[in-house]
Order: C-alpha cells, then sequence, then structure tokens
C-alpha cells in the first residue's frame, strides 16, 4: 500500500580514490552500509553503485543546527530533544578502483553535486580523485564539497599539509573555492558539520525537467529468494534515476536496447507494479531521487544488474538505438599515449551504459566507434571515452552524439 513521503529534491555522488573512505562517509551519514553485494563485502571494496536516501533534520540545541538519520540517537537529536524533519537527499556512492571507472562515470551522469572524499593520511590528488574530478567537470557538475577523511590517523602538521594539498589541487578550477571539511567518518566526528554544510551548501532543487518520462538504469534486481513458491514471486526490479517526466504504477513502458537476437535488437514491454524510495513505496515518480520500480518482467531478465545501462520510457518515445556512433570529439589529454586512434579499443558511456568499442575512423574533430553492444541515446547527448593507457583506464576525451547507425528508432 502507497503512502505518503517526503520526496528527495536532489541527487549526490560520491567521489575519491579507492578506500578513501567514501562509503563510510555515506555510512555516517545515513546510519547504513550501502556496499551489500556479496563480493564488496568479501573484498572491502565498493563495486556496484549503492545509493541510499538521508534525512536532514534540524536540531536547534545542538551545536550545529543539522543532523542526518546516522547522527539520531534512538530517534532524538544529539541533545535529546525532538528532531524536527527538513529535507531528503539521494546520495549515490561510486567505486574508487580504476578498472571500475566506467561504473562511476555512469553514476555521475546525473546527480547535481558531489562529495569528494580525501584521505588525510596520504597525498592529494591519487589518481582516481583526479580521474573522478575530471570525470564530474565534463559531465557539468558545479557543485563540490570536499570531506577531508581519516583526520584520525595523521597529527595536525600532517593534516594542515594534506588541507594546503587540496587547495592546490582544486585551485583555478570550478571548485576552487569549494568548502573542506575535516572528519573522521568511521568515527563520526565532525559529521554534524557536514550534515549541515551539506543542506546549506546544495539548496533544493525546485525546478524538474517536464515532457516524456526517461529513466536510465542503473541497478537491476532479482528479489525472489531461492525456493520462493511461484505464486510468491514478484518481477524484475529497475533502480536508476528519472531524468525528466513522471513515472506512475500502471504505466505501461519500454525498455531500450532490449533483448538481442542474432544481430537484431528488440525491445521489452511491460508494466509499473510499484515504485520505492528505498523501502517506502509512492503512487508516482518525478526527477530527483533515486528510485526502484517493480515490473512484470521475468526476473531472469533483470538480475544480476543484466539491465544496467538500458532506458525506461513510454512505449514507442524513447531516443534511438545506437551499434555505431558518430562523435563531434574533444580529446582533453594530448599526451601521444592518450590520443584517440583508428583501431582503438575504448570504453563508451553513453548515459548509465558503459560499452566497449571500436574506433573505426578518425578524422579531424570527429571519431566512429562501433559499439560491441547497442545502446539507446539521445542525439545531441554527451558521450565520455576511456581507453587503457599503460594497464589503466584513463578519461582521454568526450563528444557529442552527432549520428551513427540505429537499429531502431
Amino acid at each position: 500500500m502507497s503512502r505518503k513521503v517526503v520526496y528527495p529534491d536532489m541527487i549526490l555522488t560520491t567521489l575519491g580514490h579507492v578506500d578513501h573512505g567514501k562509503t563510510t562517509l555515506v555510512q555516517a551519514l545515513s546510519g547504513i552500509w550501502v556496499a551489500r553485494h556479496s563480493e564488496e563485502i568479501k573484498r572491502a571494496m565498493t563495486i556496484k553503485l549503492g545509493y541510499i536516501t538521508i534525512s536532514i533534520y534540524e536540531c536547534p540545541g545542538s551545536e550545529y543546527r543539522y543532523v542526518t538519520d546516522g547522527l539520531l540517537r534512538d530517534g532524538k537529536c544529539p541533545d535529546g530533544s525532538e528532531p524536527k524533519p527538513v529535507r531528503r537527499i539521494s546520495i549515490l556512492d561510486v567505486p574508487g578502483h580504476e578498472v571500475l571507472l566506467s561504473t562511476m562515470i555512469a553514476g555521475v551522469s546525473f546527480v547535481d553535486g558531489a562529495l569528494m572524499v580525501v584521505d588525510a593520511s596520504m597525498p592529494c590528488p591519487q589518481p582516481q580523485t583526479e580521474e573522478h574530478f575530471l570525470a564530474a567537470t565534463i559531465m557539468g557538475i558545479n557543485r563540490l564539497v570536499v570531506f577531508q577523511n581519516k583526520i584520525d590517523l595523521v597529527p595536525k602538521e600532517k593534516a594542515i599539509e594534506n588541507y594546503q594539498q587540496i587547495r592546490k589541487f582544486l585551485k583555478g578550477t570550478w571548485a576552487e573555492n569549494s568548502p573542506v571539511v575535516p572528519v573522521s567518518a568511521l568515527h563520526k566526528v565532525n559529521i554534524d558539520a557536514a550534515a549541515t554544510l551539506i543542506h546549506q551548501y546544495f539548496p533544493p532543487k525546485t525546478e524538474y525537467a517536464h515532457g516524456k518520462p526517461l529513466m536510465h538504469v542503473l541497478r537491476s534486481f532479482n528479489v525472489n529468494k531461492p525456493g520462493t513458491p511461484p505464486e510468491k514471486l514478484v518481477g524484475g526490479i529497475l533502480g536508476g534515476v528519472l531524468l525528466r517526466g513522471e513515472l506512475k504504477i500502471n504505466d505501461e513502458i519500454e525498455i531500450r536496447p532490449g533483448l538481442k537476437a542474432g544481430t537484431k535488437y528488440m525491445p521489452l514491454r511491460t508494466k509499473v507494479v510499484s515504485i520505492a524510495i528505498g523501502s517506502e513505496f509512492i503512487d508516482h515518480a518525478r526527477p530527483g531521487a533515486l528510485i526502484g520500480i517493480g515490473t512484470l518482467l521475468d526476473p531472469a531478465l533483470t538480475k544480476a544488474d543484466a539491465l544496467v545501462g538500458s532506458v525506461v520510457g513510454h512505449p514507442n518515445q524513447l531516443p534511438p538505438v545506437w551499434t555505431e556512433l558518430e562523435l563531434e570529439f574533444e580529446q582533453i589529454r594530448k599526451e601521444r599515449q592518450h590520443q584517440v586512434k583508428k583501431g582503438d579499443i575504448v570504453m563508451i558511456n553513453a548515459g548509465a551504459a558503459a560499452v566497449l568499442g571500436v574506433v573505426r575512423d578518425v578524422k579531424k574533430e570527429k571519431i566512429s566507434v562501433a559499439l560491441r553492444k547497442a545502446v539507446c541515446a539521445e542525439q545531441g547527448s554527451k558521450i565520455v571515452v576511456t581507453k587503457q593507457v599503460e594497464n589503466r583506464w584513463r578519461i582521454v576525451g568526450y563528444g557529442k552524439l552527432v549520428g551513427g547507425t540505429t537499429v531502431y528508432e
């Protein structure tokens, strides 16, 4: 049964190098550990995109005025007073390891701001800190808060030195004046100040894109446990972000690219049977939150993130499906090893889709890339290109989709 909930007013993402404490920061804010995949638990690192929605409360009697779920004690403010709900924010937790760079880019494509986490015990910037910041810059993020984490591990002089390195890294960029907050996410030190700053620095988003609904799938699940009897099975779940329009329960939806049969693709058709923000169910979704939608799809189609990178909307109203992309391309690194050449194997990020491809042609400021798997993308959309350089995935450029080969429109 659906009930009224406070709808999140924006989406933020974490950024930063592997093991700098992004997921621990999210836990300190939310009270929930978002890395739930078995391989993530075993390897103690984020592999999948994780998402959570935090509530921000006003606690006038506290040293800092605003706190989040992770700071409430038995539902009370730190001073024992009653918390006053103010707003909700969705947070996307991205992996920091360089081999998962494409997963991270898929995450930052749809957010309103970023929380960059820097380990105070290590020199700044680390390689993936640079790559994540570059991806945020390419995707047009223009608001950033830096969390200087693990201050409990270093003396004051080392923390100040690291702070100065952060400032030097950001100098001359769009984020030059971004606030830097020293925290210990593990011990929840200064997290109340962090919550207050998040609320103040990221004002609620009040304008949303209208029109035909367009949702990008960041995760897909089969939530049925082994041994569930047939009469209790539920359809596949799609998790992601709605960029424009609204989706409602009982809406007929189409999912592209869909299923591949030989060289052809066939879109999937189904119905929305539930919509949720975390564990809370709602009647309709609009932009501003990370959502999950229940469908009537065979759960075998959605298990193990099988539909990640897909695009969801009303039937016959989605962008084209492409097997080859022509891009107006901007090379952002000028070193010879970073140059995109004919025959290069590259990774293409188109919305939430991360797909390998082969560069077919390079002409002045245009490149053509044949994809190993089709993507659904709007003409004119921004495409990020990464390739392996000295055994590391690096962002080498980005471009605007201007044409190519489609399998259906």
